[in-house]
C-alpha cells in the first residue's frame, strides 16, 4: 500500500496494525485499506481468501460428489473435533477432541478409521485432503480425474490431426465433398510427407468421428455458401453495430427478392429490393423495388425517399397514421408540416451510411449525392457481411414475415421451391403491398433487438424506439425539391455544338441551347464542357445546367418521335448489339431508333419482352422534373407526339411442297 511493503502485525475489530519496511507502525481501517489505490495482498496468504468455485460442482458426477461430501465430514472432524453437519452442542468423539489430542494424533486416528471401513487412506492422504480443503473447500476434495476436460482429437496421432486440419482449410472454396474424399486426401498427404505406410490411419469409423469433432461449426460437408461465410468471419471478437440516436448509422444494401412478379408484358421475374435500415431504431427508412439490374440512380432515389414522409395512401386504415402511434406527432408537426397526413413511419435523416463494395454504392452518383446531403459513407471490409449484419438480417426477416405469404414465393434456393410456382402480383402492386407492410407490420412489430435497459423483459417496436429516442435527440427535417432530384441524377460533361449535345451516339437538341452553342462553360477543370444530367431509365431527354440562371434546360432526343415507348439505357445497348450483329453501323441514330422500335414491338410477344417490361417498370414512380423549355419557330418536331398507328400485317401463305415443286 502507498508503494510500500507492509506486514500485518495485528487485528482489532475493523482496525489493522501495519508495520512497513522502515519499521514504522500505523493503524488503518480495513475498509480504507481494501479500497486504497495500489493495494495488493502478496506472499503466502494471497490465495487463502479465494472463493471456491461453487458452480463447478454441477459438472461433478453424482458418485464423485457424494464421495467429496463424505471426505468433507471426515476432514472437518479432524480440524474442529466434530463433522460439519453435526450438532454444535454435541461433544466431540474422544479420539478427535482438540483439547486432548494434537493434530497429528487426530490425523492418525482418522486414517485408521478410514482403513477400517475399506478406504485406501494413509496419514499422508488425510494430510493432503486437509490442505486441499483449506485451499479450495469442497472443490478440492473432488477427484478431478472425473472433471478433466477431454480433447476433441482424443489420442489421435498429431500427424493425422495436422493433415486433417490442412485439408479442411484447403477445401473452404471448393465444392462440397464427402468424408471419403477427405480420407483419401489425408492418406495421400501423409504418404507424401512421411512416406507410405509410416503413419497409421485410424479406422474408418474412428476417422469419421475425429473429422466430425474437428470440423464442428465449419460446415465442411454442408452448404458451400455457409462454409465460405464461416471462413470469412473476423478472427477477433464480434462487435455488433450500435447507435444511440436515429440516423447516427444507417445500413443500406440490395438483394434479389424471393418472389416472382408479373412485369407489364406478362413476363415473370425476381425483382431487386434496396432498403436502408436505421441501426438505432431498426426502422426501414426507405425501400425501392426495381427489376433486376439496380442502378446508381436507384440508390440516389432511395436517399430522396428517406427524407420525405411516407403519405397515408388511399385505402390504408387510419390506424396506420403517424398520429395513431406513440410517435410525438403533434410536436413533430410543429417542426415539419409535411407530417400532417404521414403514415406511421418516421422520417430519419442519416448521418452515416454503411455500404458494401457493390458498384451501385461506390458509384460517383451515389457518393456525390451523399456528399451533397452532408452524409458520411462508411464502406465495410471486403467479403465481410458481418460489418452490416443488421440490414442482412432484415432481408431474412422480410422473407419470413412478408415474402413467404405472397403467391409466387420461390424460397431462398431451388431446394425450397414448390412445384408450379407462378407470379401473381405485378411489380407495382407488390411495391404497394411492401410499403403498406412496412408501415403496418414492421414498424409496429416488437423487435427482439430493441430492449430498454430499464425494461429488459419487454421488446420495443421500431416506432416505439424512435419515439423514445427522438424526444431526447430532437428532429431536424431536410426537405427536397424537384431540382434536388435532378441533382441526384448521374452527370456527364459535354460540349454544345450546332447539332446539340451527343451522348453515346445519341443527339439531344432544343432551342434552349442556342445561347450555349460553340461556347465554353467557363469550367476550366472540365475543359469548358457543360454539365449534363441524365436518367438511365429514360434516355429520351437530358438536363443541362444554365450557368446564367442556375436553372435546368430540358433537352429532348432528336429521334424520340420514332420510339413509341420510353426506353432505358439497357434497351439502347441491346438495340446496338442487334445492329452490330447484322453488320450495320451502330452509330447510325435513325437505324438504332428504328431497331429500338422493332425491339419493343417484338418484346410484347417474343423472347425480349423482359427488356420492355424492365423499361416501363423502372419508370413507374413519379419524379419531379424541371419544366421543358418553350420551343421556337425553328423547332419543327413536335416533341410530345407519339406514333401509335398500328402496322399493316401481311399474312404468309401456306407452303405446299408438291404444288411449289411442280413450278420448278
Amino acid at each position: 500500500m502507498d508503494d510500500r511493503l507492509h506486514t500485518v502485525v495485528g487485528l482489532s475489530g475493523t482496525t489493522v496494525r501495519l508495520l512497513d519496511e522502515a519499521g514504522s507502525a500505523s493503524l488503518v481501517l480495513l475498509s480504507h485499506l481494501l479500497v486504497s489505490e495500489g493495494f495488493e495482498l502478496i506472499g503466502q496468504g494471497a490465495d487463502q481468501g479465494r472463493m471456491p468455485p461453487f458452480a463447478l460442482l454441477d459438472i461433478v458426477p453424482e458418485r464423485e460428489a457424494e464421495k467429496a461430501v463424505a471426505w468433507e465430514r471426515h476432514v472437518t472432524e479432524v480440524e474442529f473435533g466434530r463433522p460439519l453437519d453435526a450438532d454444535p452442542t454435541a461433544l466431540p468423539r474422544p479420539e478427535y477432541d482438540p483439547a486432548r489430542h494434537t493434530v497429528e494424533e487426530r490425523v492418525a486416528a482418522k486414517a485408521g478409521e478410514l482403513r477400517a471401513i475399506g478406504w485406501q487412506a494413509s496419514v499422508g492422504t488425510v494430510q493432503r485432503m486437509r490442505r486441499r480443503y483449506r485451499e479450495q473447500g469442497l472443490w478440492g476434495l473432488v477427484d478431478h480425474r472425473a472433471t478433466r476436460l477431454s480433447s476433441p482429437t482424443g489420442r489421435a496421432d498429431d500427424r493425422v490431426v495436422s493433415a486433417i486440419t490442412e485439408i479442411l482449410a484447403a477445401t473452404t472454396n471448393e465444392s462440397t465433398g464427402t468424408r471419403g474424399r477427405l480420407r483419401r486426401r489425408v492418406e495421400a498427404l501423409l504418404a507424401e510427407r512421411h512416406g507410405p505406410g509410416t503413419v497409421a490411419m485410424p479406422s474408418k469409423s474412428a476417422f469419421y468421428r475425429l473429422v466430425e469433432a474437428m470440423s464442428e461449426g465449419m460446415h465442411a460437408f454442408g452448404e458451400a455458401t455457409s462454409r465460405r461465410s464461416a471462413a470469412r468471419r473476423p478472427p477477433g471478437a464480434f462487435t455488433p453495430s450500435s447507435a444511440c440516436r436515429p440516423g447516427e448509422m444507417v445500413q443500406i444494401d440490395t438483394t434479389p427478392l424471393d418472389v416472382l412478379v408479373v412485369l407489364e408484358d406478362g413476363v415473370s421475374g425476381r425483382p431487386e429490393l434496396t432498403i436502408a435500415v436505421d441501426v438505432a431504431t431498426r426502422s426501414i427508412c426507405a425501400a425501392v423495388l426495381r427489376p433486376a439490374g439496380t442502378k446508381a440512380v436507384d440508390a440516389a432515389l432511395l436517399l430522396a425517399k428517406m427524407l420525405v414522409p411516407e403519405p397515408l395512401r388511399p385505402g390504408w386504415s387510419d390506424a396506420l397514421a403517424m398520429s395513431a402511434t406513440l410517435i410525438p406527432h403533434q410536436r413533430l408537426l410543429n417542426i415539419d408540416a409535411r407530417l400532417e397526413q404521414a403514415a406511421a413511419k418516421p422520417v430519419i435523416v442519416p448521418e452515416t451510411i454503411g455500404i458494401d463494395h457493390g458498384k451501385v454504392f461506390v458509384s460517383d452518383t451515389f457518393l456525390t449525392a451523399c456528399r451533397s446531403l452532408g452524409i458520411s459513407v462508411q464502406p465495410s471490409r471486403p467479403a465481410t457481411p458481418t460489418d452490416k449484419g443488421i440490414v442482412e438480417r432484415t432481408f431474412s426477416s422480410i422473407n419470413t414475415l412478408f415474402c413467404q405469404h405472397i403467391p409466387g414465393y420461390t424460397g431462398s434456393n431451388t431446394t425450397r421451391r414448390g412445384a408450379g410456382v407462378e407470379a401473381v402480383w405485378t411489380l407495382a402492386e407488390l411495391d404497394d403491398l411492401l410499403q403498406e407492410w412496412i408501415v403496418a407490420c414492421w414498424q409496429q412489430r416488437p423487435h427482439e433487438g430493441l430492449r430498454s435497459p430499464f425494461l429488459p423483459g419487454r421488446p420495443m417496436s421500431p416506432n416505439d424506439a424512435y419515439a423514445l429516442l427522438v424526444s431526447r435527440t430532437g428532429y431536424l427535417p431536410m426537405p427536397l425539391s424537384g431540382h434536388d432530384y435532378l441533382e441526384l441524377l448521374p452527370a456527364l460533361w459535354r460540349s454544345v455544338n450546332d447539332y446539340g449535345i451527343r451522348i453515346d451516339h445519341r443527339t439531344y437538341n432544343c432551342p434552349g441551347l442556342n445561347p450555349l452553342r460553340r461556347r465554353s462553360s467557363g469550367v476550366t477543370a472540365k475543359g469548358g464542357l457543360w454539365e449534363v444530367h441524365y436518367d438511365p431509365y429514360d434516355l429520351s431527354q437530358v438536363w443541362v445546367r444554365d450557368p446564367r440562371t442556375g436553372e435546368w434546360i430540358t433537352v429532348p432526343w432528336t429521334h424520340r418521335h420514332l420510339v413509341s415507348a420510353p426506353f432505358a439505357d439497357f434497351t439502347w445497348r441491346r438495340a446496338q448489339d442487334l445492329l452490330a450483329t447484322r453488320g450495320r453501323d451502330d452509330t447510325d441514330q435513325a437505324a438504332v431508333a428504328a431497331a429500338v422500335e422493332q425491339l419493343l414491338t417484338r418484346a410484347e410477344s417474343g423472347p425480349d419482352r423482359r427488356i420492355a417490361a424492365r423499361t416501363r417498370a423502372a419508370l413507374e414512380p413519379a419524379r419531379p422534373v424541371a419544366e421543358p423549355q418553350a420551343g421556337g419557330p425553328e423547332d419543327v418536331e413536335d416533341e410530345t407526339t407519339v406514333l401509335e398507328q398500328p402496322s399493316n400485317v401481311i399474312p404468309f401463305g401456306v407452303f405446299d411442297a408438291f404444288t411449289d415443286g411442280s413450278r420448278l
